[in-house]
């Protein structure tokens, strides 16, 4: 009987260390990843802080990998070697990543595929939503929402993981910046997102009504972290200042799903990045749009994407 050959996917971002393995069928074996320590009272890491923390996991997760192969070889390795799909895009803790993605494909003698971080995160959103159907070469909207990416954009598949046509977003600050923020303000462990969540959903105040706005497919969310924070001084709720970060956040976003909408006509919409596994703001979204949602296990970052898309192209 034939083995079946299995795909080793690799993300280094600035958040985990990620190790994904897969049959080539699209078979999830392992997604197995290491977060990256932040200090109390940080609120994230320096691009030589972020390098060094994956230096230090990656033997662990690969050694964990390793015994899920037990002796068996890839047929394939993929890593993500930039944040996003344009010519310039570059962060230093990505080439952790690519290091040890290079040395198992030279020593199993398996070929490497080298994607976006973002495309990444837009295949595992279609994977785990169960939304293949969209790689047929259907156009369609993808969110990226996470601490370092708020943006929208105009999606179509390739070869090479996705073509992607930038069309709006943040103008200053990323919505999983202002969670972080907000949560650390409050004494909140970085990142913030899961227990921000949890405090928002035992809010029983009436939550303040400021609605944003999309202008030319940008909104802005800096003024959301000096209105929380004045919340959070004027209350002392962190209950209320939770639900009033992710209504704020939600309402953006939907300002921007209903603007692309406008111009392009009814869409499907994926959704993908860590502040997308938020419950609060995937149903505002979901009542209004036809919304695909990665699941919580691959929102944040992770290599299951990489690993897929690899298994896509084979």
């Amino acid at each position: 009987m034939n083995e079946r050959k299995i795909i080793i996917g690799i993300d280094t971002s600035n958040y985990t260390t990620s190790v994904a393995l897969m049959y080539t069928d699209g078979e999830l074996i392992a997604n197995i990843k290491r977060p990256l320590p932040v200090k109390p009272g940080e609120r994230g890491l320096r691009q030589s802080d972020a390098v060094f923390a994956h230096v230090k996991n990656i033997p662990s997760v690969m050694a964990e990998a390793g015994q899920i192969l037990a002796g068996r070889k890839p047929c394939a390795v993929g890593v993500s070697e930039r944040p996003r799909n344009v010519e310039d895009s570059y962060m230093p803790c990505f080439l952790s990543g690519v290091a040890a993605a290079e040395s198992i494909a030279a020593t199993s003698a398996a070929p490497l595929y080298r994607y976006s971080h973002q495309c990444g995160h837009i295949m595992a959103a279609l994977y785990s939503s169960g939304r293949v159907d969209l790689l047929d070469g259907k156009e369609f909207c993808a969110f990226h929402v996470s601490g370092g990416t708020t943006e929208m954009l105009r999606v179509s598949a390739s070869k090479r993981g996705f073509n992607c046509e930038l069309i709006g977003g943040t103008a200053d600050l990323n919505a999983g910046q202002v969670i972080d923020r907000v949560g650390v303000l409050m004494g909140l462990p970085f990142p913030s997102g899961p227990r921000l969540e949890t405090l928002a959903l035992a809010n029983t105040l009436k939550i303040p009504s400021k609605k944003p706005t999309a202008s030319d497919f940008k909104i802005n969310l800096s003024g959301l972290e000096n209105m929380a924070a004045k919340l959070y001084k004027d209350t002392e709720s962190c209950e209320l200042t939770a639900a009033f970060v992710f209504d704020y956040i939600g309402k953006s976003l939907v300002a921007l799903a209903d603007s692309y909408e406008a111009k392009y006509g009814k869409s499907d919409f994926v959704f993908a990045g860590g502040v997308m596994c938020n419950s609060i703001i995937k149903k505002m979204l979901s009542e209004r749009f036809s919304a695909s949602f990665a699941e919580p296990s691959v929102s944040a970052d992770n290599a299951v994407g990489i690993a897929a898309l690899v298994a896509k192209e084979l």
